[in-house]
């Protein structure tokens, strides 16, 4: 079964996922919030997801950021909606500067290097690789 990773924003969530065996991720899609259980719904449909990992945003300091409360409510609409697939908090300090950082060494213009979906994409990816990275502390 796969992994799911979201990197949540009010403005768009970027979507990762692990192939059936979890050995590589591979950034989805990026989505407005608004049409996020649509597009989940239709996605399950065909392929099995056995755990959902969401970025949670803190500060430097370890305290949640001003964007918490937004992914508290999102975390809370999946377990709701979807309660068989269990929900997984993990850090995402520094995800989008890794992300902008990797699409800066990727060679693309500078057009595409300001794409703020993939960005978001990327970081989605990165958090999916944390977690698999984990390995047994998961």
């Amino acid at each position: 079964m796969r992994v799911m990773a979201f990197d949540y924003g009010t403005k768009r969530i970027g979507i990762a996922v692990t192939d059936p065996m979890q050995i590589i991720a591979t950034g989805l899609d990026t989505i407005h919030p608004n049409q996020i259980l649509e597009y989940l719904k239709k996605y399950l449909q065909t392929e099995q997801v056995e755990r959902f990992i969401v970025g949670e945003p803190k500060q430097m300091d370890n305290t949640p950021s001003q964007s918490a409360i937004h992914v508290k409510g999102f975390v809370n609409l999946l377990k709701k909606t979807f309660p068989e697939i269990p929900v997984q908090m993990l850090d995402e300090r520094f995800t989008s500067k890794m992300a902008s950082a990797v699409i800066a060494q990727s060679g693309m213009n500078k057009k595409h290097r300001q794409n703020k979906e993939l960005v978001d994409t990327i970081s989605a990816v990165i958090l999916l690789q944390s977690w698999m990275s984990m390995g047994d502390f998961r």
